[in-house]
């Protein structure tokens, strides 16, 4: 069984995907403190002006965890949002099939950054095929603390015999503690694919909402490329 582990991000890149597709369980690390002015409350899409980022406002106090990161419902951000998507992308194929899709997730009346998020990303697995099991981390037993011992606890909750890291995971992963305790580790090798897009050249890393709008189904199996 290969297990993976991911900070909830706010309408995620095709890799966040890529890597949810090759395992057998998607673990949502919400539990681990929020990095502001990253991916979680934040990403890109493409206007006829080049990307442009698409931004949920937070109240945060350091060193608030995700999951008790809320979302500062004072300014009309929702709105905003659809609007941006609406106006780049209304001419694009797909654009009537899944608008509604993101709608009444964007506008409801959440009040958790981490729980926006999830809701987003698995409304996106769906359309994009994923049948991968998904779980919280915050909904588990509690895990160590530590980087490295609190991946290998999630792993050890469900019998994995394989962990999926991202590219960077060698960074702050020890390796040798995954040999100890008899868990495979596999780094992610994500090649970005080149699809039609609107507004002239390429323009890789965006959210895969752009991939979705612009590719439909078809999109979806652009989206793994390889362990």
């Amino acid at each position: 069984m290969i297990v993976a582990v991911h900070q909830p991000q706010y309408l995620p890149w095709l890799g966040y995907f890529d890597k949810m597709a090759k395992v057998d369980i998607f673990c949502y690390l919400d539990t681990v403190q929020y990095k502001k002015n990253e991916w979680q409350n934040r990403n890109r899409v493409k206007t006829a002006q080049g990307w442009q980022w698409l931004t949920v406002p937070v109240s945060y106090r350091f060193p608030q965890k995700i999951n008790q990161v809320g979302i500062n419902r004072t300014t009309a951000w929702g709105k905003k949002h659809l609007q941006t998507i609406t106006t780049n992308y209304s001419r694009a194929s797909y654009f009537n099939r899944y608008m509604e899709m993101f709608r009444p997730i964007i506008l409801s009346d959440q009040e958790k950054l981490s729980v926006l998020n999830i809701n987003l990303a698995e409304k996106l697995r769906l359309a994009l095929g994923i049948e991968t099991r998904t779980v919280v981390a915050s909904e588990l037993p509690v895990m160590r603390e530590d980087p490295t011992d609190r991946l290998i606890d999630i792993c050890r909750h469900f019998g994995a015999d394989t962990y999926l890291a991202g590219q960077g995971g060698a960074n702050y992963m020890d390796i040798t503690r995954f040999k100890e305790s008899r868990i495979r580790v596999l780094f992610q090798k994500y090649e970005h694919p080149v699809y039609p897009q609107l507004f002239g050249d390429f323009v890789s890393h965006l959210s895969v909402i752009d991939l979705l709008l612009n590719c439909g189904p078809e999109g979806a199996a652009l989206i793994g490329k390889g362990v």
